[in-house]
Protein backbone atom coordinates (compact mmCIF):
# COMPACT_ATOMS: atom_id res chain seq x y z
CA UNK A 1 0.00 0.00 0.00
CA UNK A 2 1.40 3.18 -0.58
CA UNK A 3 0.58 7.11 0.02
CA UNK A 4 -1.67 9.39 -2.29
CA UNK A 5 -3.63 12.21 -2.13
CA UNK A 6 -7.14 10.32 -2.20
CA UNK A 7 -6.39 8.58 1.19
CA UNK A 8 -4.73 11.16 3.08
CA UNK A 9 -6.99 13.58 1.70
CA UNK A 10 -9.77 12.62 4.33
CA UNK A 11 -7.09 12.82 7.53
CA UNK A 12 -6.37 15.97 7.88
CA UNK A 13 -4.27 15.91 11.00
CA UNK A 14 -1.90 13.46 9.47
CA UNK A 15 -1.65 15.41 6.43
CA UNK A 16 -1.08 18.77 8.09
CA UNK A 17 1.56 16.98 9.76
CA UNK A 18 3.85 15.63 7.34
CA UNK A 19 3.51 18.10 4.80
CA UNK A 20 3.10 21.21 6.74
CA UNK A 21 -0.17 22.14 4.82
CA UNK A 22 -3.64 21.98 5.47
CA UNK A 23 -5.75 19.87 2.77
CA UNK A 24 -7.43 23.51 1.68
CA UNK A 25 -3.79 24.87 1.36
CA UNK A 26 -3.06 22.16 -0.39
CA UNK A 27 -5.72 22.84 -2.63
CA UNK A 28 -5.06 26.03 -3.24
CA UNK A 29 -1.13 25.22 -4.50
CA UNK A 30 -2.70 22.70 -6.65
CA UNK A 31 -5.21 25.42 -8.53
CA UNK A 32 -1.93 27.24 -9.63
CA UNK A 33 0.09 23.83 -10.39
CA UNK A 34 -2.54 21.75 -12.48
CA UNK A 35 -2.47 24.20 -15.64
CA UNK A 36 1.57 24.97 -15.16
CA UNK A 37 1.90 21.07 -15.65
CA UNK A 38 -0.31 20.43 -18.26
CA UNK A 39 1.00 23.57 -20.41
CA UNK A 40 5.15 23.76 -19.29
CA UNK A 41 5.34 19.72 -18.34
CA UNK A 42 3.05 17.28 -20.13
CA UNK A 43 3.08 18.65 -23.48
CA UNK A 44 6.64 18.89 -23.79
CA UNK A 45 6.83 15.20 -23.08
CA UNK A 46 7.61 13.79 -26.11
CA UNK A 47 8.70 9.40 -25.29
CA UNK A 48 5.76 7.05 -25.93
CA UNK A 49 3.95 5.13 -23.32
CA UNK A 50 2.34 6.35 -20.12
CA UNK A 51 4.31 9.61 -18.93
CA UNK A 52 4.25 9.72 -15.26
CA UNK A 53 3.20 6.93 -12.84
CA UNK A 54 2.08 9.44 -10.21
CA UNK A 55 -0.40 11.37 -10.42
CA UNK A 56 0.83 15.70 -10.10
CA UNK A 57 -1.07 15.86 -6.43
CA UNK A 58 1.10 12.84 -5.37
CA UNK A 59 4.54 14.39 -6.65
CA UNK A 60 3.91 17.66 -4.76
CA UNK A 61 3.29 15.92 -1.73
CA UNK A 62 6.41 14.11 -2.40
CA UNK A 63 8.01 17.49 -2.45
CA UNK A 64 6.18 18.68 0.65
CA UNK A 65 7.32 15.35 2.41
CA UNK A 66 11.13 15.83 1.04
CA UNK A 67 11.19 19.79 2.41
CA UNK A 68 9.03 19.03 6.09
CA UNK A 69 10.96 15.44 7.12
CA UNK A 70 14.30 16.05 5.12
CA UNK A 71 14.28 12.27 5.13
CA UNK A 72 15.62 9.80 2.58
CA UNK A 73 14.46 9.91 -1.00
CA UNK A 74 14.79 5.96 -0.23
CA UNK A 75 12.66 6.21 2.28
CA UNK A 76 10.12 8.45 0.43
CA UNK A 77 10.42 6.43 -2.59
CA UNK A 78 9.09 3.52 -0.32
CA UNK A 79 5.89 5.40 0.78
CA UNK A 80 5.03 6.41 -2.56
CA UNK A 81 5.58 2.74 -4.06
CA UNK A 82 8.04 4.00 -6.83
CA UNK A 83 11.77 3.63 -7.16
CA UNK A 84 14.44 5.69 -5.15
CA UNK A 85 15.67 7.40 -8.52
CA UNK A 86 12.33 8.39 -9.36
CA UNK A 87 12.20 10.73 -6.33
CA UNK A 88 14.90 12.63 -7.47
CA UNK A 89 13.41 12.88 -11.10
CA UNK A 90 9.86 14.05 -9.31
CA UNK A 91 11.90 16.55 -7.62
CA UNK A 92 13.90 18.05 -10.55
CA UNK A 93 10.36 18.51 -12.83
CA UNK A 94 8.06 19.47 -9.83
CA UNK A 95 10.03 22.20 -8.24
CA UNK A 96 10.45 24.86 -10.95
CA UNK A 97 6.41 24.52 -11.41
CA UNK A 98 5.69 24.67 -7.82
CA UNK A 99 8.29 28.05 -7.30
CA UNK A 100 6.47 30.00 -10.27
CA UNK A 101 2.98 29.15 -7.86
CA UNK A 102 4.20 30.06 -4.32
CA UNK A 103 8.12 31.31 -4.33
CA UNK A 104 8.32 35.08 -3.21
CA UNK A 105 9.19 37.03 -6.42
CA UNK A 106 12.55 38.42 -6.95
CA UNK A 107 11.02 41.70 -8.33
CA UNK A 108 7.91 42.80 -6.19
CA UNK A 109 5.99 45.97 -6.21
CA UNK A 110 5.37 47.01 -1.90
CA UNK A 111 2.23 49.14 -1.44
CA UNK A 112 2.58 52.11 0.30
CA UNK A 113 1.20 50.17 3.26
CA UNK A 114 3.95 47.80 3.32
CA UNK A 115 6.88 49.83 3.00
CA UNK A 116 5.97 51.99 6.03
CA UNK A 117 8.07 49.34 8.08
CA UNK A 118 10.41 46.85 7.40
CA UNK A 119 12.27 44.21 9.46
CA UNK A 120 14.64 42.61 8.21
CA UNK A 121 17.70 39.86 9.26
CA UNK A 122 19.34 37.37 8.14
CA UNK A 123 19.68 33.46 9.09
CA UNK A 124 22.12 30.88 8.35
CA UNK A 125 22.16 27.45 8.10
CA UNK A 126 24.93 24.31 8.46
CA UNK A 127 25.76 22.95 5.39
CA UNK A 128 28.54 19.86 4.30
CA UNK A 129 31.83 20.92 4.78
CA UNK A 130 32.78 22.02 0.67
CA UNK A 131 35.81 21.16 -0.57
CA UNK A 132 38.89 22.34 0.30
CA UNK A 133 39.59 25.23 -1.66
CA UNK A 134 36.22 26.54 -1.43
CA UNK A 135 35.75 26.31 2.91
CA UNK A 136 37.40 29.36 3.77
CA UNK A 137 34.23 31.69 2.44
CA UNK A 138 31.93 29.62 3.90
CA UNK A 139 33.23 29.15 7.18
CA UNK A 140 30.95 31.05 10.09
CA UNK A 141 32.89 32.69 12.73
CA UNK A 142 29.93 32.78 14.68
CA UNK A 143 28.48 29.38 14.34
CA UNK A 144 31.64 28.00 14.34
CA UNK A 145 30.78 25.76 11.34
CA UNK A 146 29.97 26.26 7.41
CA UNK A 147 27.17 27.78 6.58
CA UNK A 148 25.05 29.78 4.14
CA UNK A 149 23.34 33.03 4.77
CA UNK A 150 20.00 34.56 3.66
CA UNK A 151 18.23 37.81 4.17
CA UNK A 152 14.07 38.18 4.57
CA UNK A 153 12.49 41.14 4.58
CA UNK A 154 9.09 41.35 6.36
CA UNK A 155 6.16 43.86 6.95
CA UNK A 156 4.76 44.91 10.70
CA UNK A 157 2.42 42.17 9.73
CA UNK A 158 4.75 39.38 9.15
CA UNK A 159 4.36 39.16 5.61
CA UNK A 160 7.81 37.91 3.45
CA UNK A 161 8.08 40.76 0.68
CA UNK A 162 11.26 39.92 -0.13
CA UNK A 163 14.08 36.68 0.06
CA UNK A 164 17.97 38.01 -0.53
CA UNK A 165 20.33 35.53 -3.03
CA UNK A 166 21.99 32.96 -0.21
CA UNK A 167 25.59 33.65 0.29
CA UNK A 168 28.02 32.12 2.18
CA UNK A 169 28.21 32.46 5.60
CA UNK A 170 31.39 34.60 6.03
CA UNK A 171 29.19 37.38 4.48
CA UNK A 172 28.20 39.79 7.41
CA UNK A 173 24.75 40.51 7.65
CA UNK A 174 25.04 44.35 6.41
CA UNK A 175 27.25 42.95 3.91
CA UNK A 176 24.86 40.86 2.34
CA UNK A 177 22.02 43.46 2.63
CA UNK A 178 23.90 45.96 0.52
CA UNK A 179 24.72 43.14 -2.21
CA UNK A 180 20.48 43.48 -2.45
CA UNK A 181 18.31 45.83 -4.04
CA UNK A 182 18.01 48.83 -1.84
CA UNK A 183 14.93 49.55 0.86
CA UNK A 184 12.59 52.58 -0.18
CA UNK A 185 13.44 55.53 1.29
CA UNK A 186 10.10 55.56 2.96
CA UNK A 187 10.36 53.16 4.82
CA UNK A 188 11.35 52.73 8.31
CA UNK A 189 13.83 49.63 8.99
CA UNK A 190 14.10 47.80 11.93
CA UNK A 191 16.87 45.74 12.58
CA UNK A 192 19.70 43.91 15.35
CA UNK A 193 22.96 44.96 16.08
CA UNK A 194 24.67 42.80 13.09
CA UNK A 195 23.20 45.68 10.90
CA UNK A 196 25.66 48.02 12.51
CA UNK A 197 26.23 51.74 9.90
CA UNK A 198 23.10 50.94 7.95
CA UNK A 199 21.53 54.31 9.53
CA UNK A 200 24.39 55.92 7.72
CA UNK A 201 23.23 55.33 4.73
CA UNK A 202 19.09 54.77 5.17
CA UNK A 203 18.32 57.48 7.72
CA UNK A 204 14.98 55.74 8.83
CA UNK A 205 16.61 52.64 10.48
CA UNK A 206 16.07 51.93 14.20
CA UNK A 207 18.98 49.96 15.42
CA UNK A 208 19.54 48.72 19.06
CA UNK A 209 21.64 50.49 21.55
CA UNK A 210 25.31 48.77 22.30
CA UNK A 211 26.84 49.51 25.83
CA UNK A 212 30.77 49.29 25.57
CA UNK A 213 33.43 49.22 28.64
CA UNK A 214 33.25 53.18 29.89
CA UNK A 215 29.48 53.63 28.85
CA UNK A 216 27.03 50.88 29.82
CA UNK A 217 23.16 51.45 28.74
CA UNK A 218 21.31 53.57 30.74
CA UNK A 219 17.54 53.05 31.92
CA UNK A 220 16.04 54.41 29.13
CA UNK A 221 18.39 52.93 26.66
CA UNK A 222 17.31 49.73 27.87
CA UNK A 223 13.62 50.28 27.55
CA UNK A 224 14.59 51.11 24.02
CA UNK A 225 16.07 48.21 23.18
CA UNK A 226 13.57 45.91 24.68
CA UNK A 227 10.79 47.65 22.62
CA UNK A 228 12.42 47.43 19.72
CA UNK A 229 13.18 43.42 20.60
CA UNK A 230 9.04 42.98 21.37
CA UNK A 231 8.61 44.11 17.46
CA UNK A 232 11.73 42.63 16.09
CA UNK A 233 9.97 39.38 17.39
CA UNK A 234 7.68 38.91 14.26
CA UNK A 235 10.96 37.74 11.99
CA UNK A 236 12.27 35.44 14.55
CA UNK A 237 8.60 34.33 14.54
CA UNK A 238 8.83 33.94 10.75
CA UNK A 239 12.19 32.12 10.76
CA UNK A 240 10.54 29.56 13.40
CA UNK A 241 7.94 28.61 11.41
CA UNK A 242 10.27 28.53 8.20
CA UNK A 243 12.13 25.69 9.87
CA UNK A 244 9.43 23.64 10.40
CA UNK A 245 10.18 22.39 7.46
CA UNK A 246 13.27 20.98 8.26
CA UNK A 247 15.23 21.07 4.67
CA UNK A 248 16.34 24.79 6.45
CA UNK A 249 17.05 23.76 10.08
CA UNK A 250 19.00 20.24 9.53
CA UNK A 251 22.22 20.50 8.06
CA UNK A 252 21.78 20.94 4.33
CA UNK A 253 23.13 18.22 2.34
CA UNK A 254 21.99 19.20 -1.09
CA UNK A 255 23.57 21.20 -3.99
CA UNK A 256 24.10 24.69 -3.06
CA UNK A 257 22.92 25.99 -6.48
CA UNK A 258 19.58 24.61 -5.64
CA UNK A 259 18.86 26.16 -2.00
CA UNK A 260 17.67 29.40 -2.73
CA UNK A 261 14.65 28.00 -4.63
CA UNK A 262 13.51 25.92 -1.48
CA UNK A 263 13.78 28.68 0.41
CA UNK A 264 11.85 31.13 -1.61
CA UNK A 265 9.40 28.13 -2.13
CA UNK A 266 8.69 27.77 1.95
CA UNK A 267 8.89 31.04 1.98
CA UNK A 268 5.72 31.42 -0.26
CA UNK A 269 4.07 28.44 1.85
CA UNK A 270 4.56 30.39 5.11
CA UNK A 271 3.28 33.64 3.51
CA UNK A 272 -0.03 31.20 2.36
CA UNK A 273 0.13 29.69 5.79
CA UNK A 274 -0.18 33.14 7.55
CA UNK A 275 -3.33 34.86 4.96
CA UNK A 276 -1.30 36.10 2.69
CA UNK A 277 -0.50 35.96 -0.87
CA UNK A 278 3.15 35.33 -2.25
CA UNK A 279 2.65 37.08 -5.77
Amino acid sequence: MSLSYEKLKNRPVTFLGLFGVTVVQFEEIMKGIRPLWESQVLKAYKRPGRPYKLGIEEMVMIVLLYYRSYTTHLFISFLFGVDDSRICRVMRKVEPVLAQVVAIPKERQLSQREIESLIIDATEQAIERPKKDDQKPYYSGKKKKHTVKTEIRITGESRIVHVSNTRPGAVHDFALYKQEPPVSKKSRVYVDSGYQGLDKVHKQTELPYKATKNKPLDRQEKEYNQGLSRFRVRIENVFAQMKVFRILSDRYRNKRRHYNIKFKIIAGIINMKNGFSPA
